[in-house]
């Protein structure tokens, strides 16, 4: 039976004030603490899009929408030690398998909101005028929650001084690629003192993944790292991921079937050469016979080439373990859904960079508490 925080366990009429006074407690005045669990509750509750104005009519009851605003737009406060208070409680209750990562798409009319812009969503497979922003959720088998945010910010913003000025993004915010971006977060949340999960990553759209790869090495994080086939894996003329998961049989391929809904498909996890993968710097020496990293392949039935690939250093682990990371991460994203349509993700109308990491915060806390109420309520069925 799993075991949930006291903070939790507080009676139907006062759990989310409970929650909120847990989460908010780094606030240095009671009105913040007051007006973000307004929020979080109009996150919660109020049906349909979620509003300032919505929820300040049907949470509030008299019109506090200037009120809302300022705490959104203009307030100071902190989102980092929110974010580091809730990954602490999600990591107690959830114990995650995995942080996945996720790009997350906020559609916009017009070009003032903080880094919108014409730009290629990977997710949603079209140039939309758009935010982008990067989430990392922590994953178990109950479910998962974005517990760290980034706001990409397009090249078109880094010289736009009006617009930076409107919004307020700090001076140090410039466009930077989406492998920096999320080794940053996750650098802050190793300053949080959670225990390391392994890295689950899309990184098709990205030509080369050396860069990427190399980093979470250094960091001594363990990785699963979706892949195009026609990435190359190495420097200079390497081969493809496609074609080290194609050529390679025999006893170092680890072959299995594998039966989902769809039918059955079959992995083969192959073990990357030392002259067609990573780069291999001073104090990373490849080592022959013990593989710094595999090609792991999906085939479907019939299929020529693999329909997916990931590049993995996680070469101890049996792959009905790796098949399960994969079918972690598309739950992880089916949950990043559902956050998007009933917490309101982006529902946020405000433009500016602290009203948007603010927002997105909030909605991971709304979240939270939803899923955090699920799992209370199986391990009180399971008691």
């Amino acid at each position: 039976m799993l075991s949930v925080p006291d903070v939790y366990a507080s009676s139907d009429l006062t759990e989310l004030a409970e929650f909120c006074r847990h989460l908010f407690s780094s606030f240095a005045r009671s009105d913040q603490r007051r007006w973000a669990e307004v929020y979080v509750r109009g996150l919660d509750c109020v049906p349909g899009r979620k509003s300032i104005r919505r929820i300040s009519e049907q949470v509030v009851g008299w019109p506090a929408d200037q009120c809302l605003q300022q705490f959104l737009n203009q307030s100071p406060w902190r989102w980092e030690p929110v974010r580091r208070l809730l990954a602490h409680d999600m990591a107690a209750v959830l114990r995650p398998r995995a942080w996945t990562v996720e790009e997350v798409v906020f559609p916009k009319n017009g070009s003032h909101s903080v880094g919108v812009a014409k730009q290629y969503a990977h997710s949603a497979g079209r140039v939309l005028n758009c935010q982008l922003g990067l989430a990392v959720l922590m994953a178990g088998q109950e479910g998962a929650c974005p517990v760290n945010w980034r706001l990409l910010l397009p090249r078109s913003w880094d010289d736009d001084a009006r617009r930076r000025a409107v919004t307020h993004v700090p001076a140090h915010e410039r466009a930077r690629s989406r492998w920096q971006h999320l080794l940053d977060a996750l650098d802050e949340m190793a300053g949080w003192e959670l225990a390391a999960a392994p890295v689950l990553v899309d990184a098709r759209q990205n030509r080369r993944v050396e860069q990427l790869v190399r980093g979470l090495e250094e960091r001594g994080l363990r990785y699963l790292v979706q892949v195009d086939e026609h990435t190359p894996l190495g420097p200079g003329p390497s081969r493809t991921a496609g074609e080290i998961a194609a050529a390679v049989t025999g006893p170092s391929a680890q072959t299995l079937n594998w039966w989902h809904g769809h039918g059955r498909v079959t992995f083969r996890s192959t073990p990357v050469s030392p002259h067609g993968s990573l780069p291999h710097g001073p104090g990373m020496p490849y080592e022959i016979g013990r593989p710094r990293a595999r090609v792991l392949a999906e085939w479907g039935p019939g299929r020529q080439a693999p329909a997916r690939l990931w590049l993995t250093n996680i070469t101890q682990a049996r792959l009905p373990d790796l098949i399960g990371l994969i079918g972690l991460r598309e739950r992880a994203r089916g949950d990043l859904t559902r956050v998007g349509e009933e917490c309101g993700l982006r529902h946020f109308e405000g433009r500016s960079y602290r009203g948007w990491h603010h927002h997105v915060t909030l909605v991971s806390v709304a979240h939270a508490f939803h899923l955090l109420g699920s799992v209370r309520s199986e391990a009180d069925r399971s008691a």
